[in-house]
């Protein structure tokens, strides 16, 4: 999914970050988007945040023993992966990802406030092109030790359906490219076969269905994505598109973010 453009804001502190883009592995998480467990494609991105102002020492001696190592880190993860691949993989990408984040932590010591893990699992559902797990893992102590957000995205879950209003749309059926962001509630832990189930769901449903309006088309998935993990979602973004729908460009399409509450309560009254 295209990323939003960037916050014209300036920060409010200064803010220091050593990172690894995109180390691509292979190891077991579980089962893939055909149910077998066995080793499959992952690409991981993390981001140490540190204290404030911390590399402003490396920046001025120019030495990197003043900084925290990113190729340190990422020969500790690709060590901690192969070790794994010898055993019996992770449990689930949640696994992974606390495992990874934890080698951020040992590294950097009480210089890392926070430790972010984008983990990418392309071959996990079968419709789509990419399942994404976001996570911020901050350090504390006592009860705030180790607070995490979490975000989930399906990204391009490609669905044939019927959908438009001019005739020739009433009788065939055309892409519809999706993009799904679950915001996850703190501690819900859901595993990431909760949301193959989910996904697989939405998209029988979508399938089946026809539509005059992508408006429709948005709010319905918007619906059956957060009833299907209910209050274990703060939220869902849902974004679709049409690459058939205009000549001269590449897409049109529409976005909503709805939390479950707004599809309950409509269920509610609709009751009374």
């Amino acid at each position: 999914m295209p990323p939003p453009p960037p916050s014209i804001n300036i920060p409010s502190t200064t803010t220091d970050i050593v990172f690894i883009d995109t180390l691509h592995v292979s190891t077991t998480i579980g089962p893939d988007c055909w149910g077998k467990t066995k080793a499959q494609p992952i690409h991981i991105s993390v981001y140490l945040h540190l204290t404030s102002g911390f590399l402003r020492k490396s920046g001025e001696s120019d030495d990197v023993v003043d900084s925290v190592h990113y190729g340190y880190l990422t020969k500790a993860i690709s060590a901690l992966v192969e070790k794994r691949g010898k055993e019996s993989g992770f449990e689930g990408i949640d696994g992974l990802v606390k495992e990874v984040a934890e080698e951020g932590f040992k590294l950097g010591g009480e210089n890392v406030e926070g430790v972010r893990v984008i983990l990418e699992a392309p071959k996990l559902i079968l419709l789509a092109s990419n399942f994404k797990v976001d996570v911020t893992i901050h350090s504390g102590k006592g009860q705030d030790a180790r607070l995490a957000a979490k975000a989930v995205t399906v990204e391009e879950l490609t669905i044939p359906v019927i959908i438009g209003v001019n005739p020739p749309e009433r009788e065939a059926k055309q892409r519809v490219v999706t993009d799904l962001v679950f915001y996850e509630k703190a501690g819900a832990g859901l595993s990431h076969a909760e949301y193959q189930r989910a996904v697989d769901k939405l998209s029988k449903e979508i399938e089946s269905s026809s539509y005059l309006t992508l408006e429709k088309f948005v709010h319905e998935e918007a619906r059956t994505a957060c009833l299907s993990l209910g209050d274990s979602v703060e939220a869902v973004t849902v974004r679709a598109r049409k690459p058939s729908a205009l000549s001269f460009a590449d897409y049109s399409g529409v976005e909503v973010t709805r939390r479950p509450s707004d599809f309950v309560r409509v269920c509610v009254s609709v009751e009374e």
